[in-house]
């Protein structure tokens, strides 16, 4: 599985779980750590800890990989979740708009989603 294809299974795992605002940001060209980023947003620490333990689940079942690393704390409000190529920020709405990632990496193109078709659509 490539970097984007992970990204977006993460993306689609957070969603799985309810995640807010979820973002991918390809910073490839601007960042030599990684190649994107994950940003999904949760109300409380229940629910981080659901959508961190869907994306971490999900990628073992579907990726075959773990985590090589992560960092933050749940209690925290930001837990970061690094598979390499792909690193997933996990973090409360407060904390989300008080750190705002997506103005410090305003340069980084966001990568769109394509939408589902409903079931009645298909």
């Amino acid at each position: 599985m490539d970097s984007k294809q992970l990204a977006l299974l993460c993306r689609s795992l957070a969603d799985n779980k309810k995640a807010d605002d979820i973002l991918v940001l390809d910073v490839r060209k601007i960042s030599s750590v990684t190649d994107y980023f994950v940003i999904a947003s949760g109300n409380n620490e229940p629910h981080l800890r659901a959508i961190a333990e869907e994306i971490t689940d999900g990628v073992v079942r579907e990726a075959d990989t773990k985590p090589r690393a992560t960092d933050g704390s749940l209690a925290g409000g930001w837990l970061v979740m690094d598979f390499f190529d792909v690193i997933v920020h996990v973090m409360r709405t407060d904390v989300r708009t008080r750190y705002d990632l997506e103005s410090l990496w305003g340069d980084a193109p966001r990568v769109k989603v394509r939408a589902r078709a409903k079931k009645s659509e298909v």
